[in-house]
């Protein structure tokens, strides 16, 4: 597997990658029916840097971005996806570590995930085991539409 940047004529397999995630609504904090022109802007053309994993096809994708902005401009911000066929292959362990090496040569001292639902256990725990810590929990701050309403954590490292 490699990891590289991004380019425009990957969005076609970013977005099969994504869409699916985004319908379901069950992991990231975006519309369900987000339109193919807002998710490209938001992961492709918005963050500072996005990457794709592939083999014989992309495996995944992640994006940095600076989650805030003047003197909190240390910190970044980090989505992943990984398509649905490569799952358990260790996908986003890989883009994991390659965005916290990212972030370090962009000049971030700090990676922070703003919203990982409780009910996404194995993200949780990869982040965990990647040494991340849990340094919030914002009570019932997502609703799930089969779970109804559940906690999500905000995760940090420093880099």
């Amino acid at each position: 597997m490699i990891i590289r940047p991004a380019v425009a004529s990957d969005w076609p397999a970013i977005w099969a990658m994504l869409e699916p995630v985004f319908r379901a609504g069950e992991t990231y904090a975006v519309d369900r029916d987000i339109s193919e022109g807002a998710a490209r802007a938001m992961w492709l053309d918005g963050p500072a840097a996005t990457f794709v994993a592939e083999e014989a096809g992309l495996l995944g994708t992640y994006y940095i971005k600076t989650n805030h902005g003047g003197g909190a401009s240390h910190v970044c911000n980090c989505g992943y996806v990984t398509d649905t066929a490569a799952r358990g292959r260790g996908v986003a362990r890989a883009m994991c570590l390659h965005s916290q090496e990212r972030a370090r040569a962009m000049g971030y001292r700090a990676m922070q995930f703003n919203l990982v639902l409780a009910s996404n256990t194995g993200a949780v725990r990869l982040w965990e085991t990647l040494g991340f810590g849990i340094v919030g929990t914002l009570p019932e701050a997502f609703d799930h539409p089969a779970l109804g309403p559940v906690d999500a954590y905000v995760m940090w490292k420093a880099l």
